[in-house]
């Protein structure tokens, strides 16, 4: 029986028959893998997301974690799930060499990933902070910091998290208020509370690692003056073994419409609830300089928007398999000529509006799994190509794409799942029904790590302007280099290239007229709008990158391809004339708006 999370085919499409990542270990640092080695870990992947994730997915939406004022209680097949995970080798597949990890591409670890994401997004949302964690302490952290905090998360044995938030400054992170002093031994007492803190306390693990967002007294105001401290839920004795209990202590759970295996917590640091050493604070260990917190940060948050994108794609895509599942199966109705009632109904996919709304689930769908894969094909680029330019190039196209991988699979995917409900019927919106929770679970995702506002700022403001707008030129020409491919092709390929080369030039033109005046504020009023076109742009030069793969190849999986590039390219590349008509607009509809009138 074919798996409803996702399709194995599709993923092996994409990354042998498109990526070529058989290609990558010809490289040192994947030297030691093979096609063997990641068949093995996506057939692992796949079985232990089947057997021991999705089984208490629901469980988990229902019985949330909850908090008794002193400590928090998770579900308990949690702790299970984290225990296999981390037993067969699945929490280290991606990790470095170094800190005893299995080197495997990033590529294929994301796909891994998205079995995990698609069977229970709840649980996975543990494992996947983690290796966030973890990947920012060995680029930043000390010798020692890795050998006491890395390697126990590259085991399983500690989970990690991320604290920026706090309950004044949500995105704004110039305005938190926590500080660290000094202790003058070398470590900092922290004092202030976060918010939103995910997998922020529980006993599902021996320890957590907080990677937390502070000011040192004394340093310049707003970001500049913001540092990165480890503060550990337990401290660490000298044998590696946890130890006394640090003063970081939850203050409550927040209770989300979905995510709900995950925990979500107020954390306070240094309230004397615990005083180490009896001393006040939250002992915390500085990483790396004073005052570069953010920009250490940032190598931890840009994974996470594209691993939050990874996410949002991987429900939208199980929303999709269990309604086409639904669909072939339930019987309702008769076909449009069909004038006796005694004749049989037939299956609800027979019905011409059913099956556009699979087909627009499939374009998304797998147009964002494409997506996801190629930008950590580029993550693979960065860390092993041989060419220095092909680095460089890698990095600049990762930095231009990361706000839309983590935007447009957030909102369109859900788009997917609400489709999913609707070819459900009335049985969509219950309980009974996985498609309800996949909506409310990847609701969530268009706010993690940074909004689609956030996202559009970061394009528009940044990304397509920073060096001359070298990175959105980048992109561009990288397109257009498989609208040449494509054209040469003939047939629907031929005008579906004709078709993205005039997109192309838009994306471009579009930025340069925001940004005529010279005023940030006209440029950016309406960036969120720029970030929706072009990442439809994007996801339809990954459907043309498909379809030139699949060119000459015959078969019913392959015609699936030609028939969801057909519906993207003629129902989707089409919306973005008009969003890139009010952008070039400069339409100040949003700006000039008084608050009081709303």
């Amino acid at each position: 029986m074919a798996s409803t999370l996702l399709s194995a085919r599709d993923l092996q499409f994409l990354l042998y028959e498109w990526l070529d990542v058989e290609a990558l270990t010809r490289r040192t640092r994947y030297a030691d893998h093979s096609r063997e080695t990641f068949d093995g870990a996506l057939e692992l992947a796949e079985r232990v997301a089947t057997d021991h994730f999705a089984p208490h997915n629901k469980t988990n939406d229902a019985e949330e974690p909850r908090f008794d004022g002193e400590r928090v209680h998770v579900n308990p097949e949690v702790k299970k799930a984290l225990e296999v995970y981390a037993e067969t080798g699945l929490s280290s597949i991606a990790m470095d060499a170094s800190v005893g990890g299995d080197q495997i591409p990033r590529v294929v670890s994301s796909a891994c990933s998205a079995y995990f994401q698609a069977a229970n997004l709840g649980t996975s949302a543990y494992p996947f902070l983690t290796s966030g964690n973890a990947s920012l302490l060995i680029e930043y952290g000390t010798p020692e910091q890795i050998d006491t905090f890395v390697r126990p998360m590259v085991q399983g044995r500690y989970t990690g998290t991320m604290c920026l938030s706090e309950p004044q400054a949500g995105s704004s992170l110039s305005d938190i208020t926590t500080r660290a002093e000094p202790a003058g031994d070398g470590t900092y007492r922290l004092f202030g509370n976060k918010m939103w803190i995910s997998a922020g306390d529980h006993e599902l693990t021996e320890n957590i690692v907080h990677l937390v967002l502070a000011k040192i007294p004394g340093g310049p105001p707003g970001v500049k003056g913001i540092s990165l401290f480890i503060v550990p839920k337990r401290l660490v004795n000298e044998d590696g073994t946890p130890g006394e209990r640090n003063d970081v202590v939850p203050a409550g759970l927040n209770h989300k419409m979905g995510y709900r295996g995950t925990v979500n917590a107020l954390l306070n640091f240094g309230e004397g609830k615990h005083t180490p050493g009896g001393e006040p604070g939250a002992v915390g260990y500085l990483v790396g300089e004073p005052h570069q917190g953010l920009r250490y940060m940032f190598h931890m948050m840009d994974g996470a928007r594209i691993g939050v994108g990874a996410g949002a794609m991987a429900v939208g895509y199980t929303g999709y398999l269990k309604s086409l599942s639904y669909a072939r199966e339930r019987l309702q109705g008769r076909p449009l000529g069909a004038k006796d009632p005694r004749e049989p109904q037939v299956p609800i996919i027979e019905h011409t509006d059913v099956r556009r709304m699979l087909l627009a689930q499939k374009s998304y769908v797998e147009g964002a799994l494409a997506l996801v894969l190629y930008c950590a094909h580029l993550m693979d680029d960065k860390l092993s190509a041989e060419s220095p330019e092909r680095v460089r190039e890698a990095g600049s196209l990762l930095d231009v794409l990361t706000p839309i991988v983590k935007s447009w699979p957030s909102q369109w995917c859900l788009e997917a799942n609400s489709l999913a409900i609707q070819v459900h019927g009335g049985y969509g919106y219950t309980r009974e029904y996985d498609v309800e929770q996949h909506y409310r679970d990847n609701r969530l995702n268009a706010i993690h790590e940074g909004t689609h506002g956030i996202q559009g700022l970061d394009l528009l403001g940044r990304k397509v302007v920073q060096d001359g707008g070298a990175r959105l030129t980048l992109l561009v020409e990288t397109a257009r280099a498989t609208v040449e491919r494509a054209r040469g092709l003939g047939g629907a390929e031929a005008e579906y290239a004709e078709l993205l080369d005039a997109a192309l030039a838009r994306t471009a033109e579009t930025a340069a007229s925001a940004w005529s005046e010279g005023d940030p504020a006209v440029a950016l009023a309406n960036a969120t709008v720029y970030l929706e076109a072009v990442g439809h742009v994007v996801v339809a030069w990954l459907w043309l990158e498909q379809l030139v793969t699949a060119h000459g190849r015959c078969g019913g999986f392959y015609e699936g391809k030609r028939a969801a590039a057909a519906y993207f390219f003629r129902h989707e590349l089409p919306r973005t004339g008009p969003w890139f008509d009010l952008v070039a607009s400069r339409d100040r509809t949003v700006l000039d708006v008084s608050p009081d009138v709303l």
